[in-house]
């Protein structure tokens, strides 16, 4: 999958681990480059056009990772991973929020960061199936081909984690499945994470489409799409 054509970005203010990161993305064969502030970032991304971003929280300057994702989503839907000092779970829950896709709180091994690195362009390439096209109600249709939600024909710009929650829901349609279960489904069973990652993505994707999204809540087990 990995190829010096699949390029990484890595927004980092400390060199050491920027170079670290790199490192260890140059050995799996993705084409990484680094940019130490909020403003250099947004900078490369518009020239390179990632695969994926690494994200710092803690940037120095006017804008923080907080500020360089809601930049980011404006325009963009290339997954980020956030890289965090902080383990704190209102960081975590704003991060998922505004768009992120995943988190790796700091010291990290890099190997489990390019694990997930992994992860998440596995999904966004992953083969499409025959059927893409699926009506979740009147006006909203999920296109798996195309990794594209409309509401009554307008684009919702779903962040990556976000969509693959919802077409994992809609391939079980019907069925009551327990946090556990869309962790595993949805970020792998090797994801190391809290269950309240899913509610924060639930809450996200109901506000996006609104109520005729039939997602229900079944209390003392997770979710179910109708």
């Amino acid at each position: 999958m990995a190829s010096d054509e699949t390029v990484i970005v890595i927004v980092e203010d400390d060199p050491n681990i920027s170079d670290l990161v790199e490192l260890y993305l140059r050995r799996e064969g993705f084409r990484p480059y680094q940019a130490e502030n909020g403003e250099r970032a947004l900078e490369v991304i518009r020239q390179r056009k990632p695969s994926l971003v690494l994200l710092d929280v803690g940037l120095p300057g006017d804008l923080d990772g907080l500020d360089v994702c809601r930049r980011i989503r404006s325009d963009s839907q290339v997954p980020i991973i956030f890289m965090t000092a902080r383990d704190d779970e209102i960081d975590r829950v704003l991060g998922l929020e505004l768009g992120a896709d995943d988190y790796v709180t700091k010291p990290f091994s890099p190997r489990e960061l390019v694990a997930r690195v992994k992860a998440i362009l596995r999904r966004v390439e992953a083969p499409r199936q025959t059927s893409p096209v699926v009506e979740l109600s009147d006006n909203i249709v999920l296109d798996s081909a195309r990794r594209e939600v409309t509401v009554a024909g307008e684009p919702v710009a779903l962040a990556t984690r976000e969509f693959d929650l919802l077409k994992f829901l809609a391939d079980n349609s019907g069925l009551a499945l327990t946090r556990r279960q869309l962790l595993d489904g949805v970020w792998g069973d090797d994801w190391i994470g809290d269950d309240r990652t899913v509610d924060v993505h639930v809450r996200q994707l109901r506000k996006k489409l609104g109520e005729e999204l039939r997602l229900a809540t079944v209390w003392g087990v997770g979710y179910r799409l109708d």
